[in-house]
């Protein structure tokens, strides 16, 4: 396992309904910027603007590609809802067959 795959995460509001969610998650396949993505409901805990919330969210996890990583996370940032949304990218290792796949 030592191919690499791009994981690249965000959040979306809770109060989004699962089809709304889908269809934005589904945009970034449909671009091809995202080979997979998946998301979940968590809830968030965090410090904004000196209180310290808690909230529903949805947690989207995107597999990609090096090449296609920056492309990906610009895209997120022009169709965000949040001022200032969470994007964490690391990048993993993977067996040769599913990065193949990721990479296209």
């Amino acid at each position: 396992m030592n191919q690499a795959v791009w994981v690249v995460q965000t959040t979306l509001p809770g109060g989004w309904i699962e089809a709304v969610v889908g269809a934005w998650s589904a945009s970034l396949v449909d671009s091809g910027l995202a080979a997979c993505v998946q998301r979940d409901r968590i809830t968030s805990v965090y410090s904004w603007e000196g209180a310290t919330e808690s909230s529903e969210e949805w947690r989207i996890e995107i597999k990609s590609s090096a090449v296609k990583k920056d492309a990906l996370i610009e895209a997120i940032l022009a169709d965000h809802p949040y001022d200032t949304p969470q994007i964490v990218a690391w990048g993993g290792s993977s067996t040769s067959e599913y990065s193949d796949w990721v990479q296209g």
